[in-house]
């Protein structure tokens, strides 16, 4: 067969006149030519991506920088802004949870206390407009999903294969990025991908934001049950969160974590000082930090340093020995806002299984709360920033008004609750002498990286 004139060829590339029909022809073969070498070039990643988040990839929207509106900055195109604050109902018997796509927040969770009663033991809002309030005021991060990589990066820098990244600073007058910087995971609106009577799945696109290298997607996902099982062998209530995330086309670090902020007591006590026991069953060590929180590359035993202060190994008040913690939070802080390792006994034979990290439980209401997870370390806060300007939910205050004849305390005050943060080693990206870089920082050719952590409810 004979092949195309060379002239036929010269007119089609380089007519004479462009018309609206051949600029469709143009634009045809460009979104074919680019789609087939993405295919090519990166076909694992974007078949689990497109699985598992097509409508996050559909609604997809620019970066902070070219929208209006940093906190709406990650819209989607076609829906109202009254969406990403759609409250999300997830129940089982004697367990329920409230959730928001703005954030990946979990705005409230009930369990029974000894009594039989209903508590919420979310710090949080009872609007969820105020998640976006507070974003741009406290900024608190209740209740949300922090990344792409949680807790601080010294300097906002940090290198992979001989190429130095830098990411806008937010925290101490530019001297670290706090939990994905200036517009993170917690200011976003996520896409709902995932819905049922029991579970919810949000998902997000990341489109490079706040410089980080190149594409993430990832998933939250919210389950709750009350199902017997080897884990959970009493049926207690149980609230199940699963962070998968996927590095599309660059290598990046990656390190989510939940960030909820918790109160066994239910306000019914001013602070968690004296009622509420903390456990951190397999965490004799902690990582060192300088007066901003930046790891000093120090290992530390729990039982020499600040006299004791940190060792939780068995369950103690947490208020006992919080007066020893002297800059342990920072330069003229007292308090807790510490990495704590988790270290696996030789029993579990892989390191990333799921162990019992975190045993914590209030004298006043008499719940209890075991955390398991499969990451490497623990962040306790003892809310040692809070200062009893924000208001408590007025849900709870009917609901300890009605149990009690008292509203209980009417602001989050400081040690008014404690947060638990399941995650890897912190800016262990900057820090490669304790060979945690293979675990955060992973690119196409990587496996998901997950944070699994589930939190069963009981009573004493």
């Amino acid at each position: 067969m004979r092949g195309l004139p060379l002239g036929c060829i010269r007119s089609f590339l380089c007519p004479a006149r462009v018309t609206s029909r051949l600029l469709v022809v143009y634009c045809f073969l460009f979104l074919t030519v680019t789609f087939l070498l993405g295919i090519r070039m990166h076909f694992k990643s974007y078949v689990v991506a497109a699985l598992y988040g097509l409508p996050a990839l559909a609604n997809a929207a620019p970066s902070a920088a070219s929208t209006s509106s940093s906190v709406s900055s990650s819209s989607s195109a076609g829906s109202s802004s009254d969406d990403h604050f759609k409250i999300y109902t997830i129940k089982a018997e004697n367990i329920t949870a409230t959730l928001i796509p703005y954030g990946a927040c979990l705005t409230s969770l009930l369990v029974p206390d000894r009594d039989g009663n209903k508590q919420d033991v979310v710090v949080g809002y009872d609007d969820p407009h105020s998640y976006a309030h507070d974003s741009q005021t406290n900024r608190t991060f209740f209740g949300a999903v922090v990344g792409r990589y949680a807790n601080r990066i010294k300097n906002g820098t940090f290198s992979i294969d001989g190429t130095d990244y830098h990411i806008p600073e937010n925290e101490h007058g530019g001297l670290d990025t706090l939990h994905g910087g200036p517009v993170g995971y917690d200011m976003r609106n996520w896409t709902v991908t995932s819905y049922s009577d029991s579970s919810v799945t949000f998902t997000l696109f990341d489109q490079g934001f706040e410089n980080f290298p190149g594409d993430v997607i990832s998933h939250a996902t919210y389950s709750v049950s009350t199902e017997k099982s080897v884990e959970n062998p009493k049926g207690l209530p149980q609230l199940t969160t699963k962070l998968v995330s996927l590095a599309l086309t660059k290598k990046t670090p990656i390190m989510l974590a939940n960030h909820v902020y918790w109160n066994l007591n239910a306000f019914k006590n001013p602070t968690v000082l004296n009622d509420t026991t903390l456990q951190l069953p397999l965490s004799p060590r902690f990582i060192g930090g300088d007066g901003i929180l930046i790891p000093t590359g120090e290992i530390l035993d729990v039982a020499t340093a600040f006299d004791g202060a940190l060792d939780f190994t068995e369950p103690k008040l947490i208020g006992k020995d919080i007066d020893k913690t002297a800059s342990l939070c920072g330069t003229g802080c007292i308090g807790y806002d510490t990495c704590w390792l988790v270290d696996r006994p030789a029993a579990y034979a892989a390191e990333n299984s799921v162990v019992p990290s975190v045993h914590a439980a209030s004298d006043k209401t008499g719940i209890t709360l075991d955390v398991a997870t499969n990451q490497a370390a623990i962040q306790i806060y003892s809310c040692n920033g809070q200062n009893g300007t924000i208001a408590t939910k007025e849900s709870q205050a009917k609901r300890n008004k009605a149990q009690d004849g008292d509203s209980g305390a009417a602001y989050v005050n400081k040690y008014g609750c404690f947060v638990i943060e399941t995650e890897d080693w912190i800016d262990g990206i900057n820090q490669p002498q304790w060979g945690r870089r293979p675990y955060q920082i992973v690119g196409p050719d990587d496996g998901p990286v997950v944070n699994f952590a589930t939190y069963q409810f009981g009573t004493f």
